[in-house]
């Protein structure tokens, strides 16, 4: 199934999400390239609708359902929950949001406002996907999945494409394109679209550490589990396993994975918001992370920074700050 997505499906994503999805920035600061010993450049998906880079994906998938959809489903911890609740919103169709009781308020709150009826689970005692899957049929919904979907994975490598394009007239030597990484739906989709588009390039994931499992199974070759599904505060990327569809596309595709931990994570938040004017989430600046205190495990001479999402709550931001940023 892998296999059936390809740069023509991206491409085909990309005129689906024309006039819907934000053409997102890409910004450097000479203090970030300082930390990190190298140029630096971030993609702020940050900035796109709904605060992160799932709207691609969301609207790539319920832009290519039947006209006789009667509505959609999806889980989530927040950030596909409100790319969801958005496209489907647009679109006219009613959606349902399975999300964890612990997700961040703001999520649960934007998820709400944006018209989605939300059902909670409890994270490590309930499984999201049985849940979806059971209402989807019960209620005739179509189940939109956060990674493990083509239509969503063609959607999220639009990020890709606008980023060789940005990148186009910069002379960097050798690259590395980091990818806070999940499920792989984002990640995946960028490094397919690279593979075309600049295959001399090298795409790697970041993950929070105790949770790397993309990074273990691309060391082992073979799918690993994360033994628990709490523990971070990067909750927008904790996943227990890689995707079905997505693990073979990383596995062909990307170096060796990146993790940071917490705390760095928090420090690139305080960062990227003072030196960029941008707001990161934990899970979100993962990349960033990996990028300013992983240096020595980075080949290129400059890297591209994937800032996948800022739906932080207040408190925990202003910790961030009041800890690192000065």
């Amino acid at each position: 199934m892998s296999d059936a997505i390809g740069i023509k499906e991206i491409e085909a994503a990309a005129e689906r999400l024309a006039g819907h999805a934000r053409r997102t920035p890409l910004l450097s600061s000479p203090l970030l390239d300082e930390i990190a010993g190298r140029r630096v450049f971030v993609k702020a998906e940050c900035l796109q609708h709904t605060g992160s880079f799932k709207f691609r994906g969301a609207w790539s998938a319920i832009s290519n359902l039947p006209k006789k959809t009667r509505g959609v489903i999806a889980f989530s911890s927040g950030n596909h929950a409100q790319g969801v609740a958005l496209a489907a919103q647009r679109h006219g169709l009613p959606a349902v949001i399975v999300m964890p009781q612990d997700a961040p308020q703001l999520k649960l709150a934007n998820t709400a406002a944006l018209g989605a009826e939300v059902v909670l689970y409890v994270r490590g005692k309930e499984n999201r996907d049985e849940i979806g899957e059971r209402l989807a049929e019960e209620r005739g919904l179509t189940l939109i999945r956060p990674f493990d979907d083509p239509d969503v994975i063609a959607g999220q490598g639009t990020a890709g494409l606008e980023i060789a394009e940005q990148m186009a007239g910069e002379d960097v030597g050798a690259l590395d394109v980091i990818s806070c990484c999940g499920g792989g739906g984002l990640t995946s989709g960028i490094a397919l679209a690279l593979a075309d588009r600049r295959p001399d390039w090298s795409v790697r994931t970041a993950e929070p550490e105790n949770f790397d499992d993309v990074a273990r199974s691309l060391e082992t070759g073979e799918v690993q589990e994360n033994p628990r599904e709490d523990g971070s505060i990067c909750d927008a990327i904790v996943t227990p396993r890689p995707g079905k569809l997505t693990f073979p596309i990383l596995k062909r595709l990307c170096g060796p994975g990146l993790v940071a931990t917490d705390e760095e994570c928090l420090q690139a938040m305080a960062i990227a918001f003072l030196r960029l004017k941008i707001v990161l989430e934990p899970g979100g600046a993962a990349a960033l992370a990996a990028a300013l205190f992983r240096k020595d495990q980075i080949e290129g001479e400059s890297v591209v920074v994937v800032a996948s999402g800022g739906n932080v709550d207040p408190g925990l931001f202003a910790s961030a700050l009041q800890q690192y940023g000065r």
